[in-house]
């Protein structure tokens, strides 16, 4: 393994921890360790110019996965945009480990009560949109679990050059 695919390696494990953790930008730590793999590997226009722009296009566009697919569960099942912020809220506090199953709980709690305390919705209306808009997180979270694990094994693959090996 040479040391530009550890650094990738380390990043990429850290990267697909945090997309379950909401607060961490799971994909742009991903991006940053595939950057600094390239420069330690020795950049060179072609072809990595083109890999790291084509990167750097997918890091936004799956960082806007979770935005789009809240907003479309909360959508789907007549949530508010409070919703979907109190079910980013809920996910948040969700990563404590005192709250057994928090990164699920947490969204759906926090939905629930941005929907009940702040938009004042009936109790079955707002557990609908709640339940609405942790379906879409959770697809959110799948989707980039994915798509982590499909970028993370090009560029393991990218990388990998048993002859600069550093062990």
């Amino acid at each position: 393994m040479s040391l530009a695919f550890l650094i990738f390696l380390v990043a990429w494990v850290i990267g697909m921890i945090g997309t379950f953790v909401p607060a961490l930008p799971a994909t742009a730590i991903i991006f940053i360790g595939s950057v600094a793999a390239t420069l330690v590997d020795g950049f060179q226009p072609w072809p990595d110019l083109p890999f790291l722009i084509t990167f750097g296009v997918i890091t936004v566009l799956i960082g806007m996965i979770d935005n789009v697919a809240s907003a479309w569960g909360a959508r789907k099942y007549g949530g508010s945009r409070q919703a979907v912020w109190g079910a980013i809220i809920g996910g948040i506090v969700g990563i404590l480990p005192v709250i057994p199953f928090g990164l699920i709980v947490g969204p759906l709690l926090g939905a629930l009560t941005a929907e009940l305390l702040i938009v004042r919705k009936a109790p079955l209306d707002a557990l609908r949109s709640a339940w609405g808009t942790l379906i879409g997180l959770l697809a959110g979270i799948a989707a980039k679990v994915v798509l982590h694990l499909l970028i993370g094994l090009y560029e393991l693959w990218r990388l990998w050059d048993p002859a600069k090996s550093v062990f």
